[in-house]
């Protein structure tokens, strides 16, 4: 005899609660605290890399591993080099969401007004603030052997616009700090403030972090993407913002959408072949997914979702810089983390 309607529906009511119930005990599992066991192996590992300075492990929020073997502690700024550049973009973000810039659409032209040279080339009327935020600007790269002769110009902004482009906007990616510096130069005039009054005013009170000046090129505007100065805690705060999908405490500083947008690749690194999006590295570590911003010399930011880990590392940033196979050594040191307490 055939079961009822009501019967079915009874049935399937408890096959489906179980399996939410099974779901959100697999959740729950995937985000546990790391053992001790872990975290003791990740800083056993970290104390054998001699570059590294600090190391802060978040969990959900909550600092699980504080660690510091030389430089500025983990509560001190350090330089964290291109690591700038997640932060910089996550500034955009906020401004997008203040009102200061349109949208990662708008042309970087109207916002730059009369800083672009008259002599660039027209296809910088194509140039979009999402273009230099995944570094897909087109123009040739003012970092690499570009780099001495792009900061010893007399104008950063006007420099990286002469510079010819060797794909379209929107192409591939092409790591360029100059790119960064021309969204530093775009935050500036859109606000009226300086880069650094709005990254304090929009992401520093918001995340209760402080944000302390650092280097400016000759025309004042701060350094887009390079050379900022940030405590490893302050890191794991960003960090946590776009673990929370762009809100804290209840308040949105980010967009809605723009942390999936930011962890979207849109072009991959020649070095490493990792996915880039807005500021932010994808890959995956240890099976998880993952994204990461980093900067020269072994400055790390990492942020694991599934498993509600927020991990800033600071490094020696002196040259000579120890290159790829230092920053595979960061993230052996995350897998070490990913791994350890897996069955």
């Amino acid at each position: 005899m055939s079961a009822s309607p009501q019967g079915w529906s009874r049935s399937l009511l408890i096959v489906l609660t179980s399996l939410t119930l099974i779901g959100l005990v697999a959740s729950s599992a995937a985000a546990d605290v790391p053992s001790e066991q872990a975290l003791a192996d990740m800083r056993d590992a970290t104390q054998r890399l001699d570059r590294v300075h600090a190391l802060v492990v978040a969990h959900d929020g909550e600092i699980v591993l504080e660690h510091h073997q030389g430089g500025p502690g983990t509560a001190a700024p350090a330089n964290v080099k291109s690591l700038s550049k997640t932060v910089l973009a996550a500034l955009t973000g906020a401004a997008i969401h203040a009102g200061v810039i349109e949208s990662d659409s708008q042309p970087l032209v109207e916002l730059l007004g009369d800083r672009v040279p008259a002599n660039a080339d027209p296809r910088v009327n194509e140039i979009t603030v999402g273009h230099l935020l995944a570094l897909q600007a087109g123009l040739e790269r003012t970092s690499g052997s570009n780099y001495g002769a792009w900061v010893a110009s007399n104008d950063w902004v006007a420099d990286a616009l002469r510079r010819p482009f060797v794909d379209e906007p929107g192409g591939r990616m092409l790591y360029s700090t100059g790119s960064s510096h021309l969204l530093s130069a775009a935050l500036t005039d859109a606000s009226g403030e300086s880069t650094l009054a709005l990254a304090q005013r929009l992401l520093g009170d918001p995340l209760s972090i402080n944000i302390p000046a650092w280097a400016r090129d000759p025309q004042g505007i701060y350094f887009g993407g390079n050379d900022m100065l940030l405590s490893p805690r302050a890191l794991v705060q960003i960090g946590e913002l776009y673990r929370h999908d762009g809100q804290l405490n209840g308040q949105r500083i980010l967009p809605e959408g723009w942390v999936e947008r930011s962890w979207t690749a849109r072009g991959s690194s020649p070095w490493t072949n990792d996915g880039y999006g807005y500021g932010w590295f994808v890959t995956d570590l240890a099976g998880e997914p993952a994204y990461y911003g980093r900067g020269f010399g072994g400055q790390a930011l990492f942020v694991v979702p599934e498993r509600a880990l927020t991990i800033a590392i600071t490094s020696d940033p002196n040259p000579p810089s120890p290159g790829g196979q230092f920053q595979r050594q960061l993230n052996g040191l995350v897998e070490i983390l990913l791994a350890a307490d897996q069955p």
